[in-house]
């Protein structure tokens, strides 16, 4: 197993933080390295400056949180990051869509965005919000992400009900079958738990900035903030 660093994506996402709590969520978290920075779009002037001081990955939220825009929006925002020169994006699914068993709309709206990715070489990080879901509509939805060209698919967003769980991951990474990288997200509050999920399988974890020091051994652990 790789340092857990290396697996971590510390989220600075509460949509209330003014720029000075963002800049101390930063100077908590950079002693520990993580492997990026998971940002508010419009944070991207200030973190891009940061993350390549420190040698730290961009990552940026789209459709975040709910899924819901239309696919030539998420499209439009994906072309945009791309262009502000972003390392990753974490683009939220449509779970209304999920739910409807509108697989074929899914696909289409997972495409919208990967064809801006692939040509750019970013990496997308499709957001299941697994509470919502079925095992059974986890399993397919893995697969249209695969036939759509994801690089990822994430169990939650942070922001609407439970994390990550042993049970859910499971199924992901039994689903992605080696074919697609799988990140747990939200709930991982304690450096056993970041274990166990590598130890699964999973590529990447998505943390709260809170609970990085934590979660790299240095202090007590934390909740899971985002």
């Amino acid at each position: 197993m790789n340092p857990i660093n290396t697996y971590l994506d510390a989220a600075i996402l509460k949509p209330e933080m003014n720029r000075k709590e963002v800049r101390a969520a930063v100077d908590l978290c950079l002693p520990h390295q993580p492997r990026t920075f998971c940002v508010r779009p419009a944070d991207i002037p200030y973190f891009k400056p940061v993350c390549k001081e420190h040698g730290i990955g961009l990552c940026v939220v789209l459709g975040f949180p709910h899924g819901d825009q239309l696919s030539a929006s998420k499209a439009d925002e994906a072309d945009r990051y791309v262009e502000a020169g972003v390392d990753e994006i974490d683009m939220v699914a449509n779970f209304g869509w999920v739910r409807s068993g509108m697989w074929t709309e899914l696909r289409k709206d997972v495409e919208a965005v990967t064809a801006m990715t692939i040509p750019a070489g970013v990496p997308l990080k499709v957001i299941f919000e697994t509470v919502h879901l079925q095992a059974a509509e986890i399993r397919t939805l893995v697969d249209v992400c695969v036939d759509a060209g994801a690089q990822f698919v994430k169990t939650s967003t942070g922001f609407n009900g439970d994390g990550a769980n042993p049970e859910v991951v499971k199924i992901m990474i039994e689903a992605a079958a080696g074919r697609i990288a799988v990140k747990p997200s939200g709930g991982i509050r304690t450096r056993e738990q970041a274990e166990s999920y590598v130890r699964m399988g999973a590529a990447r974890l998505g943390v709260g900035f809170g609970a990085v020091p934590g979660l790299c051994g240095d202090g007590p652990d934390s909740a899971d903030s985002y």
